[in-house]
């Protein structure tokens, strides 16, 4: 989707929701919010919808007021809010709709209010707020994040060992990856002011550039290697008291067993 179809997009979504008295707000959250980021040809579709309480399910499941709508190849009720949709073009929204009350259920960041009828932009900064708290509460300890790096390593290749490939991909380059970046975040100082709160992962080239290409190296690798060199990449790059020197030998010697 070009910028130009991108911004059309919105602007058609935003007339439609303005002819129904029953919306109360529309927010474009994500890229779609264009605050810290601007939408690029591979951006989808975020947004939220708030709508008089008693109505959110006829906005959930009649899907006429979606721009082309008729052009929908798929339709995927995420949760009880929420709805993932895919034009024929291939072109990805996704939303959910509240009531007043539900918003309040909701994570938001990056924010843009589209439409606004009951001092939405009000609500909307209480929300934030309470999504900032809700980041700072899932900080874990280092200890925490540092012993599930080391043993999701150790299942990996414990997995790997036995012939479950595909559970010692997932241990080491999607659990053991979450705890390495979430102490990263924790320790190293980003390049630019760009990380998402709600997903430390979002961006995270771009915070850290040298560092996120040496991840994306050893990811490619065979997932022996791959740990390895995860580990050698804490060992190098976080504070030299967060790994118990010890501890990183056991590791290492599994790995290589």
């Amino acid at each position: 989707m070009t910028p130009e179809e991108y911004q059309a997009f919105t602007a058609s979504l935003v007339h439609s929701l303005e002819q129904d008295r029953r919306v109360l707000g529309l927010l474009a959250v994500g890229s779609m919010a264009g605050d810290r980021h601007q939408p690029d040809q591979w951006s989808d579709h975020d947004f939220l919808v708030i709508v008089e309480s008693g109505q959110q399910e006829w906005f959930r499941t009649t899907l006429t007021w979606l721009p082309g709508h008729d052009q929908i190849v798929l339709n995927l009720r995420e949760t009880a809010h929420g709805l993932k949709i895919v034009y024929s073009s291939g072109h990805l929204i996704e939303f959910a709709v509240f009531d007043m009350q539900e918003l309040y259920l909701a994570k938001i960041n990056s924010c843009r209010v589209l439409i606004d009828r009951a001092d939405i932009t009000g609500h909307v900064e209480q929300v934030r707020a309470a999504t900032e708290v809700w980041s700072r509460e899932q900080r874990r300890s280092d200890e925490y994040l540092v012993g599930q790096f080391l043993t999701q390593l150790l299942v990996g290749a414990g997995r790997y060992a036995r012939g479950e490939r595909l559970s010692a991909h997932f241990f080491v380059k999607q659990r053991a990856l979450e705890y390495l970046v979430r102490l990263i975040v924790n320790h190293i100082e980003p390049g630019q002011d760009v990380l998402d709160n709600i997903d430390p992962v979002r961006r995270f080239e771009a915070a850290y550039p040298e560092i996120g290409a040496e991840i994306n190296r050893l990811l490619l690798l065979e997932t022996p290697l791959a740990a390895q060199g995860l580990l050698e990449l804490a060992e190098s790059r976080l504070p030299d008291y967060l790994l118990d020197g010890h501890t990183v030998s056991v590791i290492q010697a599994k790995i290589h067993h």
